[in-house]
C-alpha cells in the first residue's frame, strides 16, 4: 500500500536533480532514500528514476506518479487548512522564491511582516539569480518580466517599466540622447539575465495610439560596453558615470529621485518587466498561499513605483 511517506518521496524527487538533493529535502541519508526508493518501485512494479553517480532522472513513469504525488500531497494540505479556518490560523511551511535584488530589497520585509501576523506559520524565502524556471520545491514564485511556457498562475503584483538612465555627468560629457537611434552610439551597460536577449531593445512612443505605437516602434541593437548578470552594480556602474543604463523602474526610481542618474528617453516606452507572482492552479492551492497573494497584492500594489513616481528630473544640456 501506498504511504504518505511514498508520496513525499515522489514529490521530493521531482524537485530534486539529484538523489542527494532529494534526501535533504526530505531530511534522510542518501543510501536511506535510495532504498526507500527501490522499495517503491518493487510495490509499484515500475522504474521510478534512473540514477547515475552525479543525477538522478525520473521516467515517464516516474514523472507522472511525482506530479500525482505532489497534487495528493497538496489536496492534503488543503484539506488540514481548511479544517483550521474557523481558528483563523496558518500553520505548516510556506517557501518562497525571488530574485537577489528585488527579493532582499523588497520581499524580505514583507516576508517579515506576513510571518508576525501569522506567527503559526513556518516561512521559508529563497533569494535566487533566476527563481524561474529553476526547478525546486517553492510554493510561491516572485518574477520580474514575461513568463512563457508556464503551467502555473501569473498574477500581477505591479506593473514595472524599464527606465534608461544615465548620470549627470555622463550626459554631460557625451550628450543627451534625443532619439532613440543616438542610444547606439552611447555607451551602453546590459544586464544579462533571464535568458533574455539583452543587447535588443524595443522602444515606441509613449503617447502614440495602439496602431500607431506599432508602426513606429524602434528596435536598437546595442554593443554592449559593460555587461553584469547583477542588475543593481549595472544601476552602480551607470551612477559613476559609465554610461547608459535600461533598468526596472523598481531599482531606479530612487537613484533618478536622488539626483544620481538621469532618466533619458522620458517620452519613449521601453519593454515593461511587470513584477508577478506565480503559484499553481487553483485545484489543491493551499489556505496560505492564497492568503500569501492576497498579501503581496495588497502591499506592493500599495508600494509600486507607478503609484507615487518621482517626477522625471530634467534632462542636463551638454555643455
Amino acid at each position: 500500500m501506498i504511504q504518505i511517506d511514498d508520496l513525499q518521496l515522489a514529490a521530493a524527487l521531482l524537485n530534486g536533480t539529484s538523489l542527494t538533493a532529494a534526501a535533504r529535502a526530505l531530511d534522510v541519508t542518501p543510501p536511506a532514500l535510495s532504498i526507500r526508493l527501490r522499495k517503491l518501485e518493487a510495490t509499484l512494479g515500475v522504474t521510478l528514476a534512473s540514477r547515475t553517480a552525479r543525477r538522478l532522472s525520473l521516467t515517464a513513469e516516474g514523472e507522472r506518479f511525482a506530479r500525482d504525488a505532489s497534487a495528493m500531497l497538496a489536496q492534503l494540505d488543503s484539506l488540514c487548512d481548511s479544517l483550521r479556518q474557523d481558528a483563523r490560523q496558518l500553520t505548516g511551511t510556506l517557501r518562497v522564491s525571488a530574485p537577489f535584488g528585488y527579493g532582499r530589497q523588497h520581499i524580505a520585509p514583507l516576508i517579515a511582516e506576513f510571518a508576525r501576523a501569522h506567527p503559526a506559520l513556518r516561512l521559508e524565502l529563497e533569494l535566487r539569480e533566476t527563481p524561474w524556471p529553476d526547478r525546486h520545491d517553492a510554493d510561491a514564485i516572485i518574477h520580474i518580466g514575461a513568463v512563457r511556457d508556464s503551467s502555473w498562475i501569473a498574477r500581477t503584483l505591479a506593473s514595472n517599466e524599464r527606465w534608461l538612465c544615465a548620470s549627470p555627468a555622463y550626459l554631460r560629457t557625451h550628450g543627451v540622447p534625443r532619439t532613440p537611434r543616438d542610444v547606439v552610439r552611447h555607451s551602453c551597460i546590459c544586464i544579462r539575465e533571464n535568458n533574455e536577449d539583452v543587447t535588443l531593445w524595443h522602444v515606441r512612443p509613449r503617447s502614440a495610439g495602439r496602431g500607431q505605437r506599432r508602426a513606429e516602434q524602434e528596435t536598437l541593437r546595442i554593443a554592449p560596453a559593460y555587461s553584469t548578470n547583477d542588475g543593481v552594480v549595472a544601476r552602480q556602474w551607470a551612477e559613476e558615470g559609465l554610461g547608459l543604463v535600461l533598468r526596472s523602474e523598481w531599482d531606479a526610481a530612487e537613484a533618478v529621485s536622488a539626483g544620481r542618474l538621469v532618466r533619458v528617453l522620458a517620452d519613449w516606452e521601453f519593454d515593461s518587466a511587470p513584477i508577478v507572482m506565480l503559484v499553481p492552479t487553483r485545484i489543491g492551492r493551499t489556505a496560505r498561499v492564497q492568503a500569501l497573494i492576497e498579501f503581496l497584492e495588497d502591499r506592493i500594489g500599495k508600494q509600486a513605483p507607478s503609484r507615487g513616481r518621482p517626477a522625471a528630473k530634467r534632462t542636463p544640456t551638454r555643455r
